[in-house]
Parts: structure tokens; sequence; C-alpha cells
């Protein structure tokens, strides 16, 4: 039995924030990682997705040369040096990180799936280890909806498509939340035809109806078929062949692909601990339940991540990094004092702050609502990107900013500028009076607020 001062299950980003702090100290760290070093942001989410997205917008961008005044004609995808682009900034980021746990004298990188068998203490492919603190940090990953049939199919996950040696010739993709828009717009870009299949009345549930139909717009435009308010009835395999039948509007269609991507959700990866050993509880979904500072029910213990349901992205896992160290060395942040944000990385980009329009109206308090199209910002004009909007939510009585989206160029990164003005308080009148650089997109955030307008009800 070896015992640590600090034992860490799992490798997601979380971890190197944890890692920077406690491996100054000199005390003795565990790290146990059951699949790949880097978890899944590193392997299988932002790392390589975002790898394949800078990829399909500069072919995409090299077909509209026509547009910005060159020709651009027989261009051909080389979809083996796209993947091997991937491959090799992916892979860089999880050999880097275990290059550094195991250069580092005062950390041991286990490799095996931990299970406990006691409160504070860990299985590892026959070895025990025990700990002051241990910091659960396992994520999640994609579950299999209830449809008849899928269980005969060889259908995909958002990690078995990266491994895909060809572009598909048609891929069906079910569930049109973040994870399914995302790779339904790179795979369309890459040459496929794409189909997405999505339960509910419009795609991204959690958004606003402006902003769902606006990003449904513009794949649409790309040639992408949207089935939004469809039940997928059933799914089966003839061959390489797969056929999905869905009602829509009380009549059975059936789309037929080469390739399934089934992106509808995710499960925690609580069960493979055997928490039974524990005091440690999760709630009726399998998230670990955990305090404002990411404490479970045993003290000592924490969650960190997507495990424990606060959040679902690789900030938020890493701003509960931040929280628990907080907590061991002085400091007040906590999982109730941060706002939600976050992107989805379409072209053009969503960034998101704070409450949706719906959620702000929700409060009953009086809310001033100010948008204006891309089509409108000059500079946006001027680099061809005129797709989306932005919009900002204003509470009437204190002048702060409560939300924002902004649908556009740059959008992912401009969101942060207001996650800040949010963070900060700054009353939006304020904001109004900064001077900020010209030509640019973010210049014309400020002046958004001069249509500011009261709403009375959402998507008014």
């Amino acid at each position: 039995m070896k015992h640590f001062d600090h034992l860490i299950i799992g490798t997601g980003q979380a971890t190197g924030t944890l890692l920077g702090k406690l491996i100054p100290t000199k005390a003795s760290i565990g790290v146990i990682e059951a699949d790949k070093v880097g978890g899944s942001c590193v392997n299988y989410g932002c790392t390589p997705t975002k790898t394949l997205v800078a990829s399909a917008k500069a072919y995409h961008q090299a077909k509209r040369g026509n547009f910005y005044g060159f020709n651009a004609e027989n261009l051909t995808l080389d979809y083996s040096k796209v993947r091997e682009r991937m491959n090799r900034i992916r892979n860089g980021g999880s050999n880097g990180l275990s290059s550094w746990m195991n250069n580092t004298p005062n950390v041991d990188l286990i490799i095996g799936r931990a299970t406990f068998t006691g409160e504070k203490e860990v299985a590892v492919n026959g070895k025990t280890y025990t700990a002051d603190k241990i910091y659960i940090n396992v994520g999640t990953r994609p579950s299999a909806p209830p449809i008849k049939g899928l269980d005969q199919v060889n259908w995909l996950d958002s990690a078995g498509l990266l491994d895909l040696e060809e572009v598909p010739k048609h891929l069906i993709v079910i569930g049109g939340g973040y994870i399914g828009v995302e790779f339904a717009q790179v795979f369309r870009r890459f040459g496929a035809k794409v189909s997405i299949v999505q339960r509910s009345g419009h795609l991204m549930p959690k958004e606003d109806e402006d902003v769902a139909d606006a990003v449904q717009d513009i794949l649409e435009e790309e040639g992408i078929d949207v089935y939004c308010g469809a039940n997928t009835v059933k799914v089966s395999q003839d061959g390489n062949k797969k056929e999905v039948i869905i009602e829509l509007n009380d009549e059975s269609k059936s789309l037929v692909g080469d390739q399934l991507l089934v992106a509808a959700g995710r499960l925690p990866n609580s069960d493979t601990l055997a928490l039974e050993n524990t005091g440690i509880k999760t709630n009726d979904r399998g998230y670990i339940t955990v305090d404002q500072y990411c404490e479970t029910d045993v003290k000592g213990v924490y969650a960190l991540g997507d495990v424990n349901g606060h959040g679902g992205f690789t900030h938020t896992a890493v701003n509960d990094a931040e929280i628990v160290l907080d907590k061991l060395f002085g400091g007040d942040r906590t999982l109730d004092t941060r706002n939600v944000i976050y992107g989805l990385f379409t072209d053009p980009p969503l960034g998101r702050v704070g409450m949706t329009e719906k959620e702000a109206v929700a409060t009953g308090r009086k809310i001033l609502k100010a948008t204006r199209p891309m089509d409108r910002i000059s500079r946006a004009k001027e680099m061809g990107e005129t797709k989306g909007f932005a919009k900002l939510l204003v509470d009437a009585e204190t002048d702060l900013i409560l939300g924002a989206s902004i649908l556009g160029v740059g959008g992912d990164e401009i969101i942060n500028m207001f996650a800040t003005i949010i963070h900060s308080q700054i009353p939006c009148r304020q904001y109004r009076k900064v001077v900020l650089v010209h030509p640019t997109v973010s210049e014309l955030m400020p002046w958004i607020l001069d249509g500011i307008q009261e709403v009375r009800e959402a998507g008014e």
C-alpha cells in the first residue's frame, strides 16, 4: 500500500490546473489514468475537433475565392493529411502532459482503472493507494439513447468519428446539440452529404429560438438537411448502409447513409469507481454531488469537471480546480460565483454568457434587449463574414448586462469581453463610453446598446 498527500483520478484539464499549484509544495502526488493522458478535451474533444473545424473553414474559404477576387479551381481535399495534422496536435498535447508528470519527482503517473475500496482508499491493477486528499476527475462518456435497433448497428460516437479514415458519403447525425452541429458542418464542408435529426423543435434546445434558428439557417444554406421535431423510430444496417426511420409531422421518412453519428447526450463515469464502498453520493443522473467548493459528502474527497454536473466544459473543469485550490490555499471562488459561458465552434461561431432571453424574462425583472445583425457591422462586411447577429440583455433597474449571445465572426472571442463585464458588474452605460479599436467587430458591441428596447416576452 502506498500513501500520497494528494491522489488525482483522471487526467482531464482540471488535473493540470491542480498539478500546477500542488507540485511546487513538494507534496507527494499520485495521478491515475484509465485511458489516454489528457482526458476527453485533448484526445476526443476540444483539441482534435477544433483542428478539424480549422481545416474545414480553410477549405471552405478557399472555395469562396471568386468572392474575394481570385480563382480557386481544382481544389481537392486530402483527408489523410487533415487527419495527420489533427493527430499530430492532439498526440502532442497528450504526450506533453505525460512527459511533464513522468519527469516531475513528486508525481507518480499510474496507468489503470481506479476503484474505491474505502473512503480514501483506491485500488489500481491489484495495488492499493491511500491519500489525505482525493480528487475525482473522471469525466463523462457518450450515451446511447433508447432507439429500436441501435444495438444492432455499427454507430459512431464523437470519438469514433475522429478515427474515420475517409469522409463519409452520407453522415446521419442523431442529436442537434453542440457536438452534432459542429461535426455536421465540418463533414459537410469536407464533401459529405449530412442530415441532422433533432427530437426537439429546434437545434440546441438550451438556446433562444432566434439563435437556434439562425444557426439552422446557416447549416441549411451549406446544404445540410435538418429535421427538427423528429422522432427517431428505429435504425437498421444492411452491409455498410445504415437506415434511420424518423417520424416528422405525422409522416414517416427514411434516411440512408454510410455513417451514423449518435450525439444525443452523455453519462458521468462515476459508475466505474465503486462509489458504493464510500460515503460519496450521486444524484439521480449519476453525477457526483458536491458543495460549493466541489467537495463530496466525504471530507477531503473532491469531484471536479464533467463528473460533478456543474458545467460540462473544459473551462468550467479548470475553474472547478481553481475553486478547490482556493479552499486549500485561500481564496473566495465558489461554484455559485461563476457565470455560464461557452462557445459553439461552427462557422461563424456562437459565444454565449450569462442568461438567455428566456431565462432573463422568467426572472420577472424588467428586461431590455439590444440586437444588431452582422451585416450591419463594417468589419464583418469587409471580411465577407456577415452571417449571424449579436444580442445583449440588460436589467433595466440595475443597468447591468445579464447575458449576451454573439453569433458571428469572432463571437467565440468577443464573448469573453462580456464575461468580464458581467463578472465585474460594469453598468452597460459605462461600457457604452469605452473607446475601442476601429475597424473591428467588437468595437460595435457598445454601440448596439443605442437601440436597446424593453422585452415583454421572450423572443419579442
